[in-house]
């Protein structure tokens, strides 16, 4: 079983910077492909980010492209977002998951393990 926990949220100004990151338990971590999701209120749980288990290949929403970057440190069980040029239509509560085969990634039903959240405020 994998705890994962999310933390880096805060409350920042459009065209500003930010980076979450979510550590994780156990000693299977390298072997999960990852995932950020993000749910703003009233909305569906939507793919922001995914990366394989070796951080070879990584995978965005047409939405962040270009804005947003996926990275891990398995010696440090830990996957990061950094999110640059933020938008006020990036607040919501981001989310990390994980996945033991990969194959759905852009699929939140595909995902075994979730963390708690935590909550990005872009300010207009």
């Amino acid at each position: 079983q994998v705890q994962l926990v999310e933390s880096g949220g805060g409350l920042v100004r459009s065209g500003g910077s930010l980076r979450v990151s979510c550590t994780a338990s156990g000693r299977t971590f390298r072997s999960y492909f990852m995932g950020w999701f993000r749910q703003a209120p009233g909305t569906e749980r939507e793919f922001v980010a995914a990366i394989s288990s070796s951080g070879g290949n990584t995978y965005y929403a047409d939405s962040v492209k270009g804005r947003f970057t996926i990275s891990r440190d398995n010696a440090k069980n830990t996957v990061y977002l950094q999110m640059n040029s933020l938008e006020p239509e990036d607040t919501a509560v981001y989310y990390c998951a994980a996945d033991r085969h990969g194959t759905g990634y852009r699929k939140k039903d595909e995902y075994d393990y979730w963390g708690q959240g935590t909550q990005v405020t872009v300010s207009s």
